[in-house]
């Protein structure tokens, strides 16, 4: 008798295979991290975009095109995020968070502010997670938002230094790149011939 249980167990198993209900458990840690991250990226795109035109209005256009840069490679974090999570076979809808526009120096506090809690807390965390759930995809998306979130910090502030200082933009870049893979962002006099994130051409490369 228990042979046939055991036989019989073992048949439903399979049969439970085939159907996909003894497939390994979804890495529900990192699907909630992976909504989190599109959340904040989706947020921040819209958010440097509006930026941007801010700085416009100021005046401040070379400081408008490194937000429109930086606006763009968030959206391709957030493209990326999500390209993930649709192949773990999950749907999400983007709702975006709330943000205020301020003076342009306000904003680029605002920025700065978001840029340093992502690479030096939150990314670092999903990495960890997704890497012990074993999601590869996610743990190179994740990386490629922190490394290019490090350098968006390094702008914002060289941007509030001159400000500050001049109470202008001379000695900004005014030409940007961004790359259309994983959204590494280069600033004039400093784009690379490829992505050391992902290798992609910089013939490929996004103009700002």
């Amino acid at each position: 008798m228990r042979k046939l249980i055991f036989i019989s167990l073992a048949s439903l198993c399979v049969a439970l295979l085939l159907l996909g209900s003894c497939s390994s458990p979804k890495p529900v840690k990192t699907i909630e991290n992976l909504k989190a991250a599109i959340t904040g990226e989706s947020t921040a795109s819209v958010k440097y975009a509006a930026f941007a035109v801010k700085a416009r209005e100021e005046g401040l256009d070379t400081i408008a095109k490194m937000f429109d840069a930086t606006s763009k490679a968030e959206n391709i974090h957030a493209t990326n995020h999500l390209a993930v999570l649709n192949k773990l076979g999950i749907e999400f809808t983007i709702q975006l968070e709330k943000f205020d526009v301020l003076t342009t120096k306000e904003n680029i506090q605002a920025a700065i502010a978001g840029e340093s809690y992502e690479f030096s807390a939150m990314y670092p965390g999903f990495i960890a997670t997704a890497k012990e759930e074993k999601v590869e995809g996610a743990v190179k998306s994740f990386n490629w938002a922190n490394d290019t979130e490090k350098k968006h910090k390094d702008f914002y502030q060289k941007a509030i230094d001159v400000l500050n200082a001049t109470n202008g933009e001379k000695g900004l870049p005014f030409v940007w790149a961004v790359c259309p893979k994983c959204g590494n962002t280069f600033s004039e006099g400093n784009i690379d011939e490829n992505c050391p994130f992902c290798m992609t051409s910089k013939d490929l490369f996004l103009p700002f």
